[in-house]
């Protein structure tokens, strides 16, 4: 059985390139293995990620970010049961927050401020959608 989980959190501390880098490294090295795909969005101080895969290895997956010193305020968004992935072609793709169009987040959100804690997973889960479908995910990691 597949599932989607779309997650948001606060980084514990600034990140910087180098600590992106390493979690993006240790995520395309790991998920293949574990049948995990999906997507993380990053800001200063946001985590914004969605992963699939089957039902253990997401639930395991998401418990460790949870206990993840790095995390913060983790709050879950959206858990569902899934008949095929939407972020397949990833192993952990990735979004600069700060890059978004601003037209894309007025689509979905208030104001023109990409804020999960604020709306509902299924309005931020339209976002990322739409984001891969208008090419704006960098490093495929495939």
């Amino acid at each position: 059985m597949l599932v989607r989980c779309l997650y948001a959190s606060r980084p514990s501390s600034a990140l910087q390139g180098a600590e992106l880098d390493r979690i993006l490294h240790q995520s395309r090295k790991n998920n293949p293995a574990l049948g995990i795909t999906g997507l993380l969005c990053v800001s200063d101080n946001l985590f914004i990620q969605v992963i699939e895969g089957g039902r253990d290895e997401v639930c395991e997956l998401y418990n460790a970010i949870v206990r993840d010193e790095r995390h913060q305020n983790v709050r879950m968004l959206a858990y569902e049961e899934i008949s095929e992935r939407q972020f397949g072609h990833w192993t952990m793709g990735q979004v600069s927050i700060r890059k978004l169009n601003p037209s894309l987040v007025l689509k979905y959100f208030r104001r023109l401020e990409f804020d999960p804690f604020e709306c509902s997973g299924a309005a931020t889960l339209s976002l990322l959608n739409d984001l891969v479908a208008t090419a704006s995910i960098v490093n495929r990691g495939d």
